[in-house]
């Protein structure tokens, strides 16, 4: 299952039933899961970690050191869950010193040609759209979308089923269960497309959009909408969950419309 005309550093754990193409390079201090296939070209740095059942296909590069002047050499790691589907040319960075690594869970699809800097923290089931570039320190929460060529830029959060659109600067914060659009970066609405396919009932989508209409309709800036949610939104995971990421949003959350 290992081609002739690829190079595995002896010291490299591979797992049962890994496929291995050719031309990969794959270094010492790396760990592949089970039933993981490198297509080939791929380039696996010490430091990664790859779940079991990953398709990686030509170009990639695991575990890359970090694009960070603040980088001395530490030891750290890029953590790459289950079930990922990384496409061509796709880099995904180790940690720094700040957090020591980077962390990608699991059944995510990342498309050709995106980044993902040192220390990010992405959760499961994201598609992240083709050369979108995620700068490091990053945060994108559990089945978040996130459109073809955007921008995120450091320190950046967004949340849980939100959908961001393509070709935008996330220079904000994007809330769950919300829609991203325009440029700069504001709410254009729920992301009701994406909960519908997800099994929420009409009721929580509904709730989810009172919800925004006390943040960004109602003229209250956001320590006033944050009163007005406790006391008005009957209290549910999803009312808390857009709570908890307003109280928690060190950036500020995006604009909402004119």
């Amino acid at each position: 299952m290992i081609h002739k005309l690829t190079e595995i550093h002896p010291d490299a754990k591979i797992g049962k039933d890994v496929k291995i193409g050719p031309f990969c390079n794959i270094a010492g201090d790396v760990e592949i899961g089970d039933g993981t296939e490198l297509i080939s070209h791929v380039t696996v740095l010490d430091g990664a970690r790859i779940g079991k059942n990953c398709k990686i296909f030509p170009g990639a590069v695991i575990g890359a050191i970090p694009q960070d002047l603040k980088f001395k050499g530490e030891y750290t790691t890029l953590e790459l869950g289950d079930n990922n589907t990384i496409r061509e040319c796709v880099t995904l960075n180790r940690g720094t010193a700040s957090r020591g690594k980077t962390v990608i869970g699991s059944n995510n699809l990342i498309m050709a040609y995106c980044h993902v800097g040192h220390d990010c923290v992405l959760g499961n089931h994201l598609v992240i759209s083709n050369d979108t570039q995620i700068a490091g320190e990053v945060e994108i929460d559990d089945w978040a979308v996130v459109g073809g060529a955007c921008a995120v830029v450091q320190f950046s959060k967004i949340g849980k089923h939100a959908m961001v659109s393509g070709k935008l600067g996330v220079i904000k914060d994007v809330p769950p269960y919300a829609k991203a659009g325009r440029d700069p970066i504001s709410y254009v609405g729920v992301n009701s497309v994406g909960l519908n396919r997800r099994g929420f009932t009409q009721e929580t989508i509904n709730l989810i959009a009172d919800c925004y209409r006390i943040i960004y309709l109602r003229g209250y800036n956001h320590t006033q909408a944050l009163e007005v949610l406790k006391s008005e939104i009957k209290q549910c995971a999803e009312r808390d969950d857009i709570i908890n990421f307003l109280e928690s949003s060190t950036r500020g959350i995006m604009k909402g419309p004119k």
